[in-house]
Formats: structure tokens, C-alpha cells, sequence
């Protein structure tokens, strides 16, 4: 039997480090190949001494596919490609080639020439990473080789996310990477068509959670900007440089603008510039909205909103300032949040999600003592809020992506254990499929049904039409006969006249023959008379008839009487049918192996 094996190297019962081995149809393909940010030690990259304990992963696998820019999903890719070593194809969209390598230098500048930690790639591993890459378009279906195809589906959740099919055969796989299931200020919504996979791998970062209305949510987050302002407090809002970062840009900008508000908003890093002029590139993969709006007003070339200077940290009075990262775990927004955190009128937004080990998660559950690098202690006095702006689907969006693509099982990954447990009790409840949540180094094992696609021809459905059987439903499956003949790789159903006219050979009868015994003292002709009136009697539904050159027919089925000279009450009755009477002729032997009827006698 056929199977699909797929292992975590990463986001197994976790979120962070995706990486995700799928064996499929003989072929092997990594997706995504990212980092933990809760990590500095080895711990930060997926173990691939899982797929070879040494040598380059080149001959393991077939391909790697990269489902967006978000360093948790390509965090790790020239440490695999070049420090490991990769040569074979990296596929990715063009919205992800052109951003990934920005964060990947901008990331490597933090850890390298500011932290000083070596084992780690370098600038010119990223770029010759990053020459590997083979760009992919939505919709568009990619021949990795003659029997593996790809093809992408939007994702939403960040510029050029994608969700991807896999397909060997007739076996499939679609992997989410993240996804959003609502649109939003600047994405469009996720999507993708009924393609009944065999096995949907879906993230499960809101596994429990059903978020509320955004507007409301919204209307909260500037309420509390606003009133943070008002009583001369700062506000820091943890970003990572692209995706969420815009969506909230837009909002301020517009309530800034709308409320005549005087506060400066700034965003620290030159990556603002970098990210906004993507934006403009890969306009059509964003919303409508903006796409509509575009030509008359670009919403990514902000107002009020001013490049960060360090030194505007300290400036007095109030303001509100867009850092990078996302998690307070390194950079800029961390440097901000150690000089703010000792002011109550002071407060931090966390807008996303945050990964076990990171300040932002820590300060989230609550810690008010923070223990830094170099044995330093902080404290903690400014309010913190938590406001999930986060484009991950929530438990409501992962049941109508399931809805939509009809998948035969669903493994859930990027998600947190006992949150994905409950989850998957709703799926197999709801939609009666097996769902699988390996943890990392784990194998899921599904057994796959592969279809052979046939061909049937048109002169074979019309006779089948004509004999008055029903009309085809995919639904209830039905017996055909006919010939089949594979040529070009292709298969077809044909009726056997035409597949004797096709391939220019003559039709052979085989027909089936049987004797019975019976014992009668008639003449052969009165012993005939009496075999055809039986069967007349039994056979309602059946054409019977008795012919003049001394023969019963029963459909195709002929029956003769014989007997031999040597005891004329001992009679041969030979009954002789072609193939596809095979079943009445069984029948009919059965029946006058229990003789005629006394009353026939």
C-alpha cells in the first residue's frame, strides 16, 4: 500500500524553526527551513543530522520549498545550503527571493557583528544561497522533474506568502506555511481550490483561540495609543519589518490624520524604505483596496510617520515608536524597551506572537523581573498590552481552509501540544478524517488509495446510455466493460470492437462449455421439448427460445441433447456460452443438475 510519511525537523508541537521532511511517490522535499528565536546555542537551527549524519543533503532531497520570509520559516537556509550543503533547487515566490535575503543580512548582522557569535553564515552564503533559488507565480504548476509537481496558492499572512500542493502521481500533499483566513488594511484572504489532498499540513498557531472582530480590535489599539499620548507616556510597539509592521502604520496613519494628532510616530531600522518600496513592486499581491487606490495614492508613503534615530529614545514628551524584532529578542526594540521599561506612564503593545523564551513571551505571562545578558536584572514598571494583530488563521480559519480543500487527513504542525490536542479532537469529530501532530524528530505515516485516471470513450458511454443504464455519478461507482489500452502513458477505456479496429486484430469467440447428466427414457427431441418448457417456466425475464435445427437458446447460450447408443435413458445435455453469459450459464448448469421437474416427466 502506497504511503506519505512526513517528520518535523522543527515546529513539531512547537512553533519556531519550521522545517518539515515529506516523503511522497519516492521523492523527498524539505519545507521551509527555519530558525527558533527562543535559541542561541545549536538548539536555534532544525537538526538535519536526522536526514544524513554526514555529507551534503543534495542526493536526500529532491527539492525545498520556502513558504514566506519570516526568519522562523527561512531562517536557517544558507546554514542548510552552504554550511551543510545543498545544491539542489530552493523554490520560494518572488515577494519572499526579493525580502528574504534583507532580513537574513539584517539578522546576521545582529548575531555576528554585534553579538560576535560564530557558526553562522556569512553575507556572501546568503547570496550564493539565494542563487539557487527558482521563483514561482501563483497558479502556475512547476515540473521539479518528470513525475514531482509543484504549484502555488495565496497564502495572505505576509507579502508573497503561499500555500503549496505537491504532487507525485496521483498522491498529494498541500502545505499552509502560514496563512490568514480574513483579509485585512492590506492582504487578501487565503485561498485555495477543492484539491482533496491527501494530506493537508496546516500550521496551528491559534489552535483555541476565535478571535474577536477586528474592528474592535482596532478601535481598542488606538484607544490605548491615544490615551498612553495624552498622559505623556511613550509607546513601543514590537514589530517584525514587513507585514504586520504595515497593517498598523496604515491604521495610525489614518487615525493620526483623521484625530490632527501632533505625537511623532517613528519606525527604527533603514529596513522601512526597503520594505515599502517591495510593497510598491509586488503591488498585485496585495488587497484590493490598495491595488484600487494605488494610482491615486500610494498608502505605503506615510505622513506622519518618520524614519528612527536612536537617539530620539530619549527625547522628552510623548511619542510612538515601531521596533524591530517582533519578540524583544534582539535589535532595536529591545535596546528601546530596557530604556522605557522603568516608566509606568510608559507602555509596550505586543501585536503578535510571541515564541517561549523571548522577553516578549516572558513579559506577556506576567514576569515584572527580567534577568539580561551579563547578570543584569530589569525592572519591569511600564503597562503591558497584548493586542493579537497576528496574520495567523485562528481555530475558525483552520476549519474553513479544511472545508474548502477536502483533505483525506490533516497533520497539524507550528502550534503549541495541548492546544493542537483539542484541536485535533475537533477535527476528527467534525469531519470524521485522521489528524496527525508528530512532534519533532516523529514520523506520521498515511496510507495512501492512489486513483488511476482512465479515459473512457464516447461511443462506450452512449451504448452504455442505450442499454438504459444510469447516468454516470462520481459519487456511486459503477461496473464498465470494456478494453483497456495505456499508450503515451495515458489510459482508455474503449468497447472491444473498437480496440480490435484500433490495434488491426480479428475477434476470437471463447466460449464456455459444460455436460449435464440426465436420466430420461424420451426420444432426444421430446427431452428438448421439455428442458425449454422448464426454463420458459424459470426465465421470465430472459429470452428462451427453441430452434429448428433441434437446439435451446437461452440469451447467447445454446443447449443440444445427446445420447448414446449403448443406454438410450442416460441423456447428455451440452450447454455452451460465451464470456459475458458467464453467470447465467453457471446458473443454468446448476439448475438442470437437479433435473426436470416430475410434472415434465
Amino acid at each position: 500500500m502506497p504511503e506519505i510519511k512526513v517528520t518535523p525537523l522543527g515546529a513539531g508541537q512547537d512553533v519556531g524553526r519550521s522545517c518539515i521532511l515529506v516523503s511522497i511517490g519516492g521523492k523527498n522535499i524539505m519545507l521551509d527551513c527555519g530558525m527558533h528565536m527562543g535559541y542561541n546555542d545549536d538548539r536555534r537551527f532544525p537538526d538535519f543530522s536526522y536526514i544524513t549524519q554526514n555529507g551534503r543533503l543534495t542526493e536526500f532531497l529532491d527539492c525545498v520549498i520556502i513558504s514566506h520570509f519570516h526568519l522562523d520559516h527561512c531562517g536557517a537556509l544558507p546554514f542548510m545550503s552552504e554550511m551543510v550543503g545543498y545544491d539542489g533547487p530552493i523554490y520560494m515566490t518572488h515577494p519572499t527571493k526579493a525580502i528574504c535575503p534583507i532580513l537574513l543580512e539584517d539578522f546576521r548582522k545582529i548575531t555576528v557583528d554585534k553579538k560576535g557569535e560564530t557558526n553562522f553564515f556569512t553575507s556572501q552564503m546568503i547570496k550564493d544561497c539565494m542563487k539557487k533559488v527558482v521563483p514561482l507565480n501563483l497558479h502556475q504548476t512547476v515540473q521539479v522533474d518528470d513525475e514531482l509537481e509543484i504549484k502555488a496558492y495565496y497564502a495572505g499572512h505576509v507579502l508573497g506568502a503561499a500555500m503549496v500542493q505537491i504532487k507525485v502521481g496521483s498522491e498529494s500533499v498541500v502545505y499552509t506555511g502560514d496563512y490568514n483566513m480574513t483579509p485585512d488594511r492590506h492582504l487578501g484572504a487565503a485561498w485555495i481550490d477543492k484539491c482533496r489532498p491527501d494530506v493537508l499540513i496546516s500550521e496551528s498557531t491559534y489552535a483555541t483561540t476565535i478571535r474577536d472582530s477586528k474592528r474592535c480590535r482596532e478601535r481598542d489599539f488606538l484607544k490605548k495609543v491615544h490615551e498612553s499620548i495624552e498622559r505623556g507616556g511613550k509607546v513601543l510597539i514590537p514589530v517584525f519589518a514587513l507585514g504586520r509592521a504595515q497593517e498598523l502604520c496604515i491604521l495610525l496613519e489614518t487615525f493620526w490624520e483623521r484625530m490632527n494628532l501632533k505625537a511623532p510616530i517613528y519606525f527604527s531600522t533603514g529596513l522601512t524604505e526597503k520594505a515599502n518600496h517591495y510593497y510598491k513592486l509586488f503591488i498585485t499581491w496585495t488587497n484590493q483596496k490598495i491595488r484600487k487606490t494605488f494610482v491615486q495614492r500610494n498608502m505605503f508613503e506615510f505622513k506622519h510617520i518618520k524614519a528612527f534615530d536612536r537617539s530620539y529614545a530619549d527625547n522628552p514628551g510623548p511619542m510612538v515608536v515601531f521596533a524591530t524584532p517582533g519578540m524583544l529578542h534582539a535589535g532595536q526594540s529591545l535596546q528601546i524597551f530596557k530604556k522605557w521599561a522603568g516608566h509606568e506612564k510608559n507602555m509596550v503593545i505586543m501585536p503578535g506572537y510571541c515564541v517561549q523564551g523571548t522577553i516578549g513571551h516572558k513579559i506577556l505571562n506576567g514576569q515584572r523581573k527580567l534577568e539580561l545578558e551579563g547578570r543584569s536584572t530589569l525592572e519591569v514598571k511600564l503597562q503591558v498590552e497584548y493586542m493579537s494583530f497576528s496574520a495567523h488563521a485562528d481555530a475558525k480559519g483552520i476549519m474553513q481552509l479544511i472545508r474548502m480543500a477536502e483533505p483525506r487527513n490533516v497533520l497539524l504542525v507550528h502550534g503549541e501540544a495541548v492546544k493542537m490536542e483539542f484541536l485535533k479532537g475537533k477535527i476528527e469529530q467534525e469531519f470524521s478524517i485522521d489528524c496527525h501532530m508528530p512532534a519533532n524528530g516523529e514520523t506520521a505515516t498515511v496510507q495512501t488509495n492512489p486513483s488511476v485516471p482512465v479515459d473512457i470513450s464516447l461511443n462506450l458511454l452512449k451504448r452504455e446510455m442505450a442499454l438504459g443504464g444510469p447516468l454516470p455519478d462520481p459519487k456511486r461507482p459503477r461496473t464498465m466493460h470494456g478494453t483497456l489500452i495505456m499508450k503515451d502513458n495515458s489510459l482508455k477505456l474503449v468497447s472491444s470492437e473498437q480496440a480490435l479496429k484500433d490495434l488491426g486484430l480479428n475477434e476470437h469467440q471463447l466460449r464456455f462449455t459444460c455436460r449435464v447428466q440426465l436420466q430420461d427414457q424420451s426420444p432426444e427431441q421430446e427431452t428438448l421439448s421439455r428442458v425449454y418448457t422448464h426454463l420458459k417456466s424459470v426465465l421470465k425475464g430472459f429470452s428462451v427460445q427453441l430452434l429448428p435445427d433441434g437446439t435451446v437458446m437461452v440469451e447467447s447460450i445454446l443447449i443440444k441433447v445427446s445420447s448414446s447408443p449403448e443406454d438410450p435413458d442416460s441423456k447428455t445435455l451440452l450447454l455452451s456460452w460465451s464470456y459475458q453469459d458467464e453467470d447465467l450459464g453457471s446458473f443454468l448448469s446448476s439448475l438442470l443438475k437437479k433435473g426436470l421437474p416430475a410434472a415434465l416427466c
